[in-house]
């Protein structure tokens, strides 16, 4: 394949993203098409389990716990102390694509809690209500330009050390099943070429250093640091009842090559 090296658009960089877990880690699901949009409301116990598995475990007692309803949004399920909050993410609204098997565990610190959070929860409660992918997309866009929300105020991280996490990405531009645990470092509009960055996808090397995901919008730009092999390693034989239980719920979330 020739080399392709990754844009600072959307839609490549969550490709991207996809591609780094396929080419590093060789680990992803069977491509499925999901034909129904309509979101199945997880196990409680089971949901919150995923969402605080994006946290490495010695910082999970103290962390804020979101989970969704459908036919409302996030709900709070368990009030944290330490100013992180964790929910798995169901609808990108950058992708202006309604699915029912987006599954992605992340949390947020205070910071983020604020900014990049606050606009997941509201693009639920929007879909909840009935809005379409496209109207989301808009309106999601429209926010950022009129200031109701804004990037980052200053320095902080995402957590997304979770075993598996399920979203778009290559061979066939379908969603997947991955496993991809890394650190997320706010960066609002920085560019790969701000830090000297050269990621290419026919490179695995230059991947394992920090670059940039431009997620829909510029203020929603990250410094991505992957987990290392062994730390990645570790992580999925940890949770290895998690993913066990995961896979019992739903076929979409096993990872194949990986016994249970």
């Amino acid at each position: 394949m020739p080399p392709l090296v990754i844009k600072n658009t959307a839609v490549r960089i969550k490709l991207a993203l996809a591609m780094i877990a396929i080419s590093l880690i060789g680990i992803s699901a069977p491509p499925c098409q999901a034909a129904e949009t309509t979101i199945e409301q997880m196990p409680a116990k089971l949901e919150t389990r995923f969402a605080l598995s994006a946290l490495p475990p010695a910082l999970r007692d103290q962390a804020t716990v979101y989970i969704l309803d459908p036919k409302k949004g996030y709900q709070l399920s368990r009030q944290g102390t330490s100013g992180v909050a964790c929910l798995v993410e169901r609808t990108l609204w950058e992708l202006a694509d309604f699915r029912n098997d987006h599954y992605v565990p992340l949390c947020y610190d205070a910071v983020g809690t604020k900014a990049h959070l606050k606009v997941i929860m509201d693009t639920a409660t929007l879909r909840a209500q009935g809005m379409g992918p496209d109207a989301l997309k808009a309106e999601i866009e429209k926010r950022y330009k009129n200031k109701t929300y804004q990037a980052p105020e200053k320095a902080g991280l995402s957590y997304m050390v979770a075993p598996i996490m399920r979203t778009v990405g290559p061979p066939d531009m379908k969603v997947h099943t991955m496993s991809m645990p890394h650190v997320m470092f706010y960066a609002p509009y920085i560019t790969n070429e701000d830090i000297g960055a050269v990621p290419n996808l026919s490179v695995p090397s230059s991947l394992l250093y920090p670059f940039i995901d431009k997620q829909g919008i510029a203020e929603q730009s990250y410094i991505i640091q992957l987990i290392g092999e062994a730390e990645k390693a570790k992580i999925l034989a940890d949770e290895k009842t998690l993913l066990d239980d995961l896979c019992a719920y739903r076929d979409v979330l096993c990872l194949p090559n990986i016994k249970h």
